[in-house]
């Protein structure tokens, strides 16, 4: 008798995978009770609005910005709104991470007032070094201008250590301790802190 064989036809050749972009864009919105900015209330107890986008490269650089309404009256007189912009390099070796930037805060429409001397809208340039392990993060910034439109502050910094650990389940907690360092006012010299918990429902953060 006669064997006969079933050989499956040859179908076209699978297509490659296509490579992942280089580029990534992502945005976020967020809506909070309040805004504060290193311990300091910027809204004065009132909610807050925040939003922005990032851009980065698979070679490590990235650029954002970043926005919040805030009150005239914490500082920056005729101005209701912050402008984030900034840019730098990340990269990570292991469970280390380095992040090193720069970051300028601008208060559009706002006025740095000083002895009744009208200054311009109030800003602030930074730039910083950032190293992490795992879960913590030790960041340095200095400022290059004027800190916030206070004059003769350039030189001024802040160090702040900052901790989120994973509980599994969509919990987390976080921790934060920060010290300013004020450049010819050193009455302005504090520290801040904070605990913090949060929980992921469906890609939205509670915290």
């Amino acid at each position: 008798p006669h064997r006969v064989v079933a050989v499956p036809a040859a179908g076209p050749a699978a297509e490659p995978a296509a490579e992942a972009s280089p580029h990534t864009l992502t945005g976020n919105i967020g809506l909070f009770s309040s805004y504060r900015f290193r311990g300091i209330d910027q809204t004065f107890g009132k909610p807050a609005f925040q939003g922005g986008f990032d851009y980065s490269h698979s070679s490590g650089i990235y650029l954002g910005n970043w926005n919040s309404n805030v009150s005239q009256t914490a500082g920056y007189p005729d101005g209701n709104l912050e402008m984030d912009f900034y840019g730098g390099y990340k990269t990570t070796f292991g469970d280390f991470g380095l992040d090193v930037g720069g970051l300028y805060y601008y208060y559009p429409g706002s006025r740095g007032q000083t002895l009744g001397l009208n200054r311009g809208a109030v800003d602030n340039g930074e730039l910083y070094i950032a190293g992490t392990w795992k879960f913590l993060t030790l960041k340095y910034s200095y400022a290059v201008t004027d800190y916030f439109s206070l004059p003769d502050s350039d030189g001024s910094s802040y160090l702040e250590l900052n901790a989120a650990y994973d509980l599994g389940n969509g919990w987390g907690i976080n921790g934060h301790a920060g010290h300013l360092w004020l450049k010819n006012y050193s009455v302005g010299d504090y520290t801040d802190w904070k605990l913090g918990v949060t929980k992921d429902i469906g890609g939205f953060v509670i915290g």
